[in-house]
């Protein structure tokens, strides 16, 4: 012990302890704060614990000091006010059994360590004031209060730093949601002006729409809306809570489309408060199209429907002066009727827009001989035709079948015809088609000219470039057809 520098560390010591003794006698020390071990021990001096109650009570954070058995020894006002209950109800309690199940088993399992490090755990908590939903950071740290062993406890509230980041990911979400849309989404603030704009948009703008006014920027006009006059009068509805949906509108700047579908619902980002609206707008160009188009084809079948029916007319009015006997007159008028619906029929599975000469030649002749068969034959290449001269050719096989069967090559075996596609006519207005029978009876002209040489006649003179000319030489019928050129696509 005769080192100086250790005799030098004692002394040192020494005054110090003296003078820590002098203070605890004059009441200058409350208490002593020894850290060992990595756990700090708190040692009050007389027993006086009101300058901690007074540190804890200044926190802005809930705390509690509980003892090893989790038993509150003191808790200030704000942990008092969150849990909804005083001092006196708290003290000597579990901590634990002033929170619900799961926040309980989250603290419990804190303060029931004896590790000395600090613990840290998220609870979710409801207001007791405004029964909101609040989160808190729980942390809890092993202490010694003089002679007891426990943890202080503290609660952080989260809950602003929660909703704020909530509300951001919401935003994103939002924004990516609007950005991702195929329609035009438009987001304006509680004076019209326009906040948000996905790329959609520039089909209506061409440039920046934000921080201008949607009604100068997106004017429009509301053809089936009388109550609106305005993109702004759209605009204060959805302000004063009350969406619009489904609205056709003339967007007149528009650089491109012009007819849209328009959408106006509140934005509400608090549930009591309506911060601006949101606007979409769905493009109607195709919808417009389709509905011209219909509107086409229902004129178009307007049109047909009135021919079809004054030709079915006609040909019940030239039957009966043809036919002697009801009987007559029905069979004959039937047939028609049908050669008329095969050629219908054709047509509409095609979509009423050409029809091959070939298809109708069989269409026509199906009823009496088989079309793939050596009795029907077909010369040249295909021929499409449009609607009326597919019409037109159809009466006119008709015609010619239903003579063949009764009188000419058809009547008897060993009969044939020949449908041959000569090509362009000598001006080449018109396309050449022969109808030829051959080995059949003997044919003459006949003595009376009825109502199927009319239609074989007249069916194409629609057009000064169409007509037929038929010749009863003795070997068999020759219908020479010449089919406008304007008539075949």
């Amino acid at each position: 012990m005769n080192d100086p520098v250790v005799l030098s560390e004692l002394r040192r010591r020494l005054a110090e302890a003296e003078e820590t003794l002098n203070a605890i006698r004059e009441g200058e020390v409350d208490a002593l704060v020894i850290g060992e071990g990595g756990v700090d021990e708190v040692f009050a001096i007389g027993g006086d614990t009101e300058s901690y109650r007074t540190f804890m009570e200044a926190m802005d954070t809930g705390a509690a000091a509980v003892d090893e058995d989790g038993r509150v020894l003191y808790a200030n006002s704000a942990l008092c006010r969150l849990i909804d209950h005083p001092l006196p109800t708290l003290q000597g309690k579990p901590l634990v059994s002033f929170f619900d199940a799961r926040a309980a088993a989250e603290i419990g399992q804190m303060v029931g360590k004896t590790a000395n490090q600090r613990e840290k755990v998220e609870i979710s908590l409801k207001d007791a004031a405004t029964k909101m939903a609040q989160v808190f950071l729980v942390s809890a740290k092993p202490v010694r209060l003089g002679l007891v062993q426990g943890h202080a406890v503290t609660f952080t509230d989260l809950t602003e730093r929660v909703r704020s980041e909530t509300a951001e990911r919401a935003e994103r979400i939002a924004a990516a949601i609007i950005a991702s849309a195929n329609e035009i989404v438009v987001v304006c603030d509680r004076v019209g002006m326009i906040t948000h704009a996905n790329s959609a948009a520039s089909a209506i703008y061409d440039g920046d729409l934000i921080g201008k006014m949607f009604e100068d920027a997106i004017p429009l006009t509301f053809t089936d809306a009388p109550d609106l006059m305005s993109g702004g009068a759209l605009i204060d509805l959805a302000l004063n809570g009350q969406a619009r949906q489904g609205i056709e509108a003339i967007a007149t700047r528009a650089p491109k489309v012009k007819d849209y579908l328009i959408s106006a619902a509140p934005l509400q980002v608090t549930e009591d408060q309506i911060s601006g609206c949101v606007l979409t707008m769905v493009d109607l160009s195709q919808r417009k199209a389709a509905e011209h188009q219909q509107l086409l084809l229902m004129r178009e079948l307007d049109h047909r429907v009135r021919n079809t029916l004054a030709l079915v007319l006609s040909i019940s009015n030239r039957t009966l002066s043809n036919e002697d006997t009801l009987q007559g007159f029905h069979q004959a008028f039937t047939q028609r009727i049908h050669g008329l619906a095969a050629t219908h029929s054709l047509l509409a599975k095609q979509g009423w827009t050409k029809l091959s000469l070939h298809d109708i030649v069989r269409a026509e002749l199906a009823p009496y001989v088989e079309t793939d068969g050596t009795r029907l034959r077909l010369e040249g290449g295909e021929v499409a035709l449009i609607p009326r001269a597919a019409i037109a050719l159809g009466l006119i096989f008709h015609e010619l079948a239903t003579n063949a069967v009764k009188y000419g090559a058809l009547s008897r075996e060993g009969g044939h015809v020949l449908v041959a596609v000569r090509g362009p006519t000598a001006d080449g207005a018109a396309m050449r088609v022969d109808w030829v029978e051959s080995g059949g009876p003997m044919v003459s002209p006949p003595q009376r000219k009825g109502f199927g040489h009319t239609v074989i006649s007249h069916s194409l003179a629609y057009s000064s470039k169409g007509g037929t000319d038929l010749s009863f030489p003795p070997e068999g019928v020759i219908c020479a057809l010449r089919i406008p050129m304007e008539d075949i696509p």
